[in-house]
């Protein structure tokens, strides 16, 4: 699991999971990136477009709740 928190693209998980968590990590960082290309990727590694959806709704609905609650000052002192 240590692994996992320090850098997830060499810690012993599945190529399925990097594979998401790869796709995870563009669409945080700027999800005008993601193409099609990115979604195929998703499907070679077992993801349907059902799977696809919710990978991405899981991902942006994080990244939202994480910049309101950086804005409104939770969590800090």
């Amino acid at each position: 699991m240590e692994a996992l928190k320090k850098d997830y693209r060499t810690a012993p998980i599945t190529e399925q999971d990097r594979t998401m968590l790869d796709y995870v990590v563009k669409l945080t960082k700027d999800a005008t990136k993601c193409s099609l290309e990115d979604h195929s990727r998703l499907r070679a590694a077992g993801f349907d477009d059902r799977g696809i959806l919710q990978i991405t709704l899981i991902a942006s609905w994080f990244n939202y709740i994480n910049r309101v609650a950086d804005a409104l000052g939770v969590g800090r002192d």
